[in-house]
């Protein structure tokens, strides 16, 4: 359903169906105003741009509104390899490459490594290896029958 709204002469608030004053001005033209504030800013020729909460203030300073808002890019900090007293760079990468693992070789042992836990865990308890204790049902070992 559409409501037939109309416009504040000097906020350029939204004035819905029963609500706002019509003032009539000297010169005969009516002006549909949404509150007495705006009314007594009307007859205190107050200027709509020079207040801030006015669509018209709004629009001079560029508030609300904005079309096509572009994020800005934020920079990120580039990382700089940069030598330690007494080392190089190129001294630092050496080392780092030596102390990594293959990662083909190391996937393969960890695998097998699990594998090998796994088998030597044995099989898991089935419902026939469990004691006939812990078989019971749910009213025997809350200590009776409920009625």
């Amino acid at each position: 359903m559409v409501v037939k709204t109309e416009l504040c002469a000097f906020s350029e608030f939204r004035i819905y169906p029963g609500h706002g004053i019509r003032f009539i001005r000297r010169d005969g033209q009516p002006i549909l105003l949404s509150s007495s504030k705006c009314k007594s800013m009307v007859n205190q020729r107050k200027k709509p741009a020079k207040l801030m909460w006015t669509q018209a203030w709004r629009r001079l300073n560029k508030k609300g509104k904005e079309e096509g808002v572009v994020r800005k890019k934020s920079r990120k900090a580039a990382k700089v390899q940069r030598a330690i007293m007494g080392t190089s760079i190129d001294d630092l990468l050496k080392k780092r490459q030596a102390t990594k693992p293959k990662s083909a070789e190391a996937v393969k042992e960890v695998k097998e490594k699990v594998k090998k836990d796994k088998k030597a865990a044995g099989p898991k308890p089935t419902g026939a290896n469990i004691p006939k204790i812990q078989q019971t049902s749910r009213a025997n070992a809350r200590g009776g029958s409920r009625r």
